[in-house]
């Protein structure tokens, strides 16, 4: 008894999923009914938001300290984070994403400071270090191209431009273990990047990496109060004793889903 329930199952289930399979006949012809879905990606207009983790570099075009060119910086990568809300406009395979971020990056470099000229030959160096906490505001307009798009699925690459402004007030650079007193540095507010990546979609969540290649220079100027020469009693102020140029290169993943 139970075996002809068990086969008059299967024989049901075999019959309902070869009916589901099928296509309704429009009437009055002998083509398939073909029904249309629409996701929510393949709207002309998408909104969504999105977050995720960035990683900064700094590319250090110009440092120098006590009049002595640094030339070897190690990057040690802090990890960073950022939330958007962006627009999607759907041109078939293509589309214009504008975006709004808040990010904040994060990046420590660390090098050997110069030794005193006086100083004796088996003397080793001591390792000087600039760690920075970047907040901005951030503008990507990008272009992007879905290379699939079916059904749900696509992945997409991307590129365009970036403008960032810093929030010098929540930003934050420390110098650590230089000579100099009271050292501060005031970044240029706009800032101007290259972004590419690429994305990947199924349905209505996506996540995507891209990499932000900065300008120019972001460092405007540094103050510090001068060295003190605790034996002659007084301050000894030198010209140009830090200059510290350099561009931000920023790695990111993030996740998002659409409206």
């Amino acid at each position: 008894m139970g075996r002809r329930w068990l086969l008059f199952g299967v024989c049901l289930l075999a019959f309902s999923t070869a009916m589901w399979g099928q296509l309704s006949v429009v009437p009055g012809t002998d083509k398939p009914e073909h029904p249309q879905h629409t996701h929510r990606h393949d709207r002309r207009v998408n909104f969504g938001i999105k977050g995720g983790f960035t990683s900064s570099l700094f590319l250090v075009s110009d440092l120098v300290l006590n009049g002595t060119v640094i030339d070897e910086v190690q990057n040690n990568y802090k990890i960073g984070y950022f939330g958007s809300f962006f627009m999607r406009i759907n041109f078939k395979r293509h589309f214009l994403q504008p975006e709004l971020s808040y990010t904040i990056n994060r990046c420590n470099i660390t090098f050997e400071k110069p030794l005193p000229e006086d100083a004796p030959e088996s003397s080793i160096p001591e390792m000087a270090s600039i760690t920075s906490s970047i907040h901005s505001f951030e503008i990507p307009v990008i272009y992007g191209y879905n290379i699939i798009k079916e059904g749900p699925y696509s992945l997409a690459v991307f590129g365009g431009p970036k403008i960032r402004y810093i929030w010098d007030r929540q930003s934050k650079v420390t110098f650590e273990n230089f000579d100099q007193r009271d050292i501060e540095e005031e970044l240029y507010p706009l800032n101007v990047s290259l972004t590419a990546g690429v994305a990947v979609t199924i349905s209505r969540i996506f996540f995507d990496f891209r990499y932000d290649i900065g300008l120019h220079n972001i460092s405007k100027r540094i103050s510090y109060k001068p060295v003190y020469d605790e034996n002659a009693g007084e301050e000894v102020p030198l010209a140009n004793q830090i200059r510290f140029h350099r561009r931000e290169n920023v790695l990111s993943f993030s996740l998002g889903v659409f409206f």
